[in-house]
């Protein structure tokens, strides 16, 4: 399997402040990779880098065979699928659900003049029907509950089908109904031989999906552990990554902490 992130010794340092320090990493294909992390971890900018919308202060950035800062990111971006807060609030509100996922074609997050073909409406409706959007392609993107603009954003992420699928907090807002039918749509995902390598970052270990492979722990911009994930998600290294001494179950690929009384 080839590598599709080989991160060696990346740092970014903004002012005085480091947001990730020396970071080495790779995901090949097939791998699905959850990134955890307390708030201010660094898992947002680890990110961004993989999503080629951020270089290095130092240290290689290597993206789809291709190395940040040799390449045209341009071209680089519609192969990586992203799912994102910062692009979700780029969405009009009047778009369509339709409209949200075609406008990923040309890369864009309104639709204005630009014309698509019948494919690409066509591929389009499949995923959102695939996640569950098909009968609301015509509704306002506005008008959405928080679970069901998660899963039109996710649609949108793989409307070009990339080669990397990047999904940053997916979870965030969402009651227990809506994690936990995103958890098993995402879950069915990583089981799918098709489907591009997977980054998931969340800092609620319950929203990490069955079918994920490895896991990457991060804490004041340093890695903590990162490896295969029930190597990695053990209450020793979520105690370290999260400063609380903590108690962790799993079962049938789901996990769950709580502090150690």
């Amino acid at each position: 399997m080839s590598d599709v992130l080989e991160l060696a010794a990346v740092s970014v340092v903004r002012g005085s402040k480091t947001l990730l320090n020396k970071v080495d990493w790779q995901v090949k294909e097939g791998e699905r990779w959850v990134i955890l992390g307390p708030n201010g971890a660094g898992k947002t900018t680890l990110l961004q880098i993989a999503a080629a919308r951020l270089h290095p202060t130092s240290g290689m950035a290597g993206i789809l065979e291709e190395i940040l800062g040799s390449v045209d990111v341009f071209e680089l971006r519609p192969r990586i699928g992203l799912s994102s807060a910062a692009l979700a609030n780029q969405i009009p509100e009047d778009e369509t659900v339709l409209n949200v996922v075609v406008t990923a074609a040309y890369g864009v997050t309104g639709r204005w003049r630009e014309g698509y073909e019948r494919a690409d409406e066509r591929r389009a409706f499949r995923l959102l029907n695939d996640w569950g959007m098909g009968p609301l392609l015509n509704r306002k993107f506005a008008s959405l509950s928080e679970g069901e603009r998660k899963r039109a954003q996710i649609a949108r992420a793989l409307m070009t089908d990339p080669e990397l699928l990047l999904l940053d907090e997916p979870g965030a807002g969402l009651d227990l109904g809506g994690r936990e039918e995103l958890v098993h749509r995402l879950s069915e995902l990583a089981r799918d031989e098709s489907a591009p390598a997977i980054v998931l970052v969340t800092h609620h270990l319950e929203e990490v999906p069955p079918g994920f492979t490895h896991a990457m722990l991060l804490r004041d911009a340093n890695v903590v552990a990162s490896g295969p994930i029930t190597e990695v998600l053990t209450a020793e290294n979520l105690s370290q990554t999260f400063g609380l001494e903590l108690d962790v179950n799993a079962s049938a690929g789901r996990y769950t902490a709580a502090a150690r009384r």
